[in-house]
């Protein structure tokens, strides 16, 4: 059974950082490629940050690029993302998945709230 359980949201003022983690269970890996998404308010679930079965490949939204992070470990089975320069409009339930074409069911998500 495939599972994800993401963690480490919270509230951070603007210019803050973050970072969250994932756990991922059911499956093999190191095998996949791993995806943060995030959903928004009112919003569709958007991919955030790629990583590769390796890790030697990263992509990013351009609303995040420069600022978030996507890395992983594989011993772990855990796939982290580093937000940094945090802005309101970061604000959202973020999750983590495989890639598009591999999608397992979704976690519960973290919530990430950035606010003065």
């Amino acid at each position: 059974q495939v599972t994800f359980v993401e963690s480490g949201g919270g509230l951070v003022q603007p210019g803050g950082s973050l970072k969250l983690s994932c756990v991922a269970s059911g499956f093999i890996f190191s095998t996949y490629g791993m995806r943060w998404y995030r959903q928004a308010p009112g919003k569709e679930r958007e991919s955030v940050a790629t990583i590769s079965s390796v890790g030697s490949y990263t992509d990013y939204a351009d609303s995040v690029k420069g600022r978030f992070t996507i890395s992983r470990d594989d011993d772990k089975k855990t796939v982290y993302l580093q937000m940094n320069s945090l802005i309101p409009e970061d604000t959202a339930v973020y999750y983590c998945n495989r890639g598009p074409d591999f999608l397992g069911p979704w976690g519960q998500g973290t919530q990430v709230t950035v606010s003065s």
